[in-house]
């Protein structure tokens, strides 16, 4: 008889997290749940996953800090995992998630049959050992540099949105208006991050 393999998945959006969660049971897997880094490390404790599918913005702790945590630890450095992000798309951010060890960085909205097979490769490949992540320092300036980037280009894109709903006609105004709610959540998120991280790096800086 198989064993179902354990994965855990982190991402703060219910309806997401819902769907890969089914997706996975579906194949087979055996899925638990986190809403953020710091419920994830909490599950992580009670049972190791044999791979990690997380999202990289999500409140409390996000994706970058979750898995430069888990590489910073011997009994995590070697978990696989798989970013899923909607909004660090970007070429910087691609670099800096591989960087501090991300195995595989997808673009949401995902596609079922590459994610499966991804999932598949990962678990079924022969474990490797995993680089050590950069040192602290190096990962709070690049992590800063990421944030501050994200928080320059969400403002943007808000502003860009707002111009663009001031002579739309009245049908065509709930779409862009859903937009903007999602980029001022997500701004404020980044700025929350943000600041928690200026405060860290306060901190050690008179240590």
């Amino acid at each position: 008889m198989n064993i179902a393999k354990s994965l855990l998945v982190v991402e703060d959006a219910p309806e997401v997290r819902q769907m890969l969660e089914q997706i996975l049971r579906l194949n087979g897997y055996d899925v638990a749940t986190a809403q953020n880094g710091i419920e994830a490390l909490a599950a992580i404790q009670k049972q190791r996953p044999e791979l990690i599918v997380t999202d990289i913005l999500m409140p409390k702790m996000d994706g970058f800090s979750l898995i430069y945590r888990l590489r910073t630890d011997a009994k995590t450095r070697n978990i696989p995992v798989v970013f899923l992000t909607a909004t660090y798309v970007s070429a910087d951010d691609k670099d800096f998630a591989s960087t501090i060890g991300a195995t595989r960085f997808l673009q949401k909205p995902i596609d079922t049959h590459d994610f499966l097979e991804i999932i598949v490769e990962l678990l079924n490949q022969p474990k490797a050992e995993v680089p050590a992540p950069p040192k602290e320092a190096e990962f709070f300036e690049k992590y800063e540099a990421r944030l501050e980037a994200k928080l320059a280009e969400k403002k943007s894109q808000i502003a860009r949105a707002q111009q663009l709903l001031g002579p739309l006609p009245p049908g065509e105004r709930p779409s862009f208006e859903a937009i903007i709610r999602q980029s001022q959540q997500e701004l404020q998120m980044v700025e929350v991050e943000l600041q928690q991280v200026h405060q860290y790096v306060k901190r050690r800086t008179k240590q």
